[in-house]
């Protein structure tokens, strides 16, 4: 997998697991919890979720596993590399567990949805399984192992949203929060396991969004980034169906809650993104002009093997209106090289799509069968390995020459920055987004610091990142 993202501090699905720290304010009760989390954003917003309920339980948290009384790692299942660097890390943990045979070793999230029970047996240092939609069973089930059992859950919800539980804001900025809107997909892309991991689709209520949103900001949060697997076919109605809020909606609640307060979303689908979306993005300063928009594939045809619902034309239409609505928006994307049966002017489709589009960023694979999926059940995963990793080179290169074309359009321009914090190389520099979701590197000065906006002047740019220096 390739990530051509401008920044330095990006989340995407193949990034590595890293641990967890929380702060507690319930009952010590003398156990340790490592939490590694790997994949999407929603995952990481899930530990918050797990952090939160373990905390409750009186556990204190750890960033060394091997001083842990109980290791959670949640996982992806995306892809198969994803995969396997769990269980090479469920090794490491293996040697930690055998200098300590009390510590519980659980395995959390997608990969435990699709495996199930089946995971004990492959991998006999687990001792609990649980599913996304689970973990409100945490204590029942650290309370099986504690009394010898391996415990599994993995059961999937209609109505599960976590909308009451107060995400533990796990290595936090203080400045930037994930929210989640929904849970799970209707979609059933042939490609992906998410309907099959994260169940059916279902809205969290717009009051509680709106709650967490508003206390994030009294808290000093400055920014935050709604999120779902589909956001924009969110979809929200009171108990006695007075109250309706869509994604646009929902969009123009938050944004209202402070102009101070900077709003982003993920992710969209180009069947349901709207006009009337867009829109609600123009006409709020604070909503950042930044749509992160899979086209998976170029190509019509393939675009129909894929089951995206949508055709090449209308992808195409949904980018024109973006620019025609929003001018300027910076727009990302995911692109899938060698799919099932993919044949050469099919994959040239797809470099034509991204010619037309100038992505501003990229997230690119070569196609990964997935058990269980629509596509591993219809069709024959038939590209060799050589052309996919062709093909792919091909689609790096070009997204390369647009994200370096797109970054140097902004260069000579004033851009208002939030400062996240110290860049990763120097701290003597701040680094943080712009509005399109570029990262600013610029001087550090006591002048200002974390958690304010600045006016950086772009003054050049590398291949991934803006330059700048801060103007009044």
């Amino acid at each position: 997998m390739y990530n051509i993202q401008s920044g330095e501090k990006e989340l995407d699905e193949a990034r590595q697991g890293e641990a967890l720290m929380l702060d507690n304010e319930g009952a010590d009760n003398g156990r340790k919890l490592y939490i590694e989390s790997y994949g999407c954003a929603m995952n990481f917003s899930d530990s918050e979720i797990v952090a939160s309920i373990m905390s409750n339980m009186g556990f204190q948290t750890t960033t060394d596993y091997k001083e842990a009384d109980v290791i959670f790692i949640n996982t992806c299942s995306i892809r198969e590399n994803a995969e396997q660097r769990v269980r090479n890390r469920l090794r490491e943990f293996g040697i930690a567990k055998v200098k300590n045979p009390g510590m519980v070793v659980g395995v959390l999230g997608c990969m435990a949805e699709r495996l199930k029970a089946k995971f004990l047996e492959e991998e006999k240092l687990v001792d609990v399984v649980v599913g996304p939609d689970a973990y409100r069973d945490l204590p029942n089930l650290i309370g099986q192992v504690d009394e010898g059992n391996r415990a599994v859950n993995v059961l999937l919800s209609r109505e599960e949203t976590y909308a009451d539980i107060n995400p533990v804001r796990l290595n936090s900025n203080g400045i930037t929060a994930f929210i989640s809107i929904m849970r799970g997909c209707d979609n059933m892309c042939s490609f992906c396991v998410v309907p099959f991991t994260r169940g059916r689709e279902r809205s969290r209520d717009a009051h509680s969004i709106v709650k967490e949103a508003m206390e994030l900001f009294e808290q000093g949060y400055r920014e935050v980034t709604l999120l779902g697997q589909n956001v924009d076919s969110y979809k929200w109605t009171s108990a006695d169906g007075s109250e309706k809020v869509n994604f646009a909606g929902l969009l123009e609640l938050v944004a209202l809650i402070s102009p101070d307060l900077r709003v982003r979303f993920s992710t969209s689908h180009p069947k349901d993104i709207t006009d009337e979306v867009l829109y609600t993005m123009a006409r709020h300063e604070n909503i950042c002009k930044y749509i992160h928009l899979p086209v998976q594939s170029g190509n019509s045809r393939v675009l129909e093997l894929m089951n995206r619902t949508y055709d090449r034309e209308w992808y195409m239409g949904r980018v024109d209106s973006i620019r025609r609505i929003i001018p300027g928006c910076a727009i990302s994307t995911d692109v899938i090289a060698g799919f099932c049966t993919e044949t050469e002017e099919e994959h040239q489709d797809t470099l034509s799509m991204m010619d037309y589009v100038k992505y501003d960023y990229a997230y690119m694979f070569m196609y990964s069968e997935r058990p269980g999926t629509l596509a591993a059940k219809r069709y024959t995963d038939d590209i060799p390995e050589d052309v996919k990793k062709r093909r792919l080179n091909e689609i790096v290169a070009k997204q390369q020459q647009y994200s370096h074309e797109r970054l140097q359009q902004q260069v000579g321009k004033v851009q208002k920055v939030l400062i996240e914090g110290f860049s990763r190389k120097s701290e003597l520099d701040y680094c943080g987004r712009n509005d399109l979701n570029a990262m600013v590197v610029f001087p550090a000065s006591e002048r200002y610091k974390p958690g304010q906006y600045v006016n950086v002047h772009i003054d050049r740019c590398t291949t991934a990142t803006l330059l700048g220096t801060v103007v009044d």
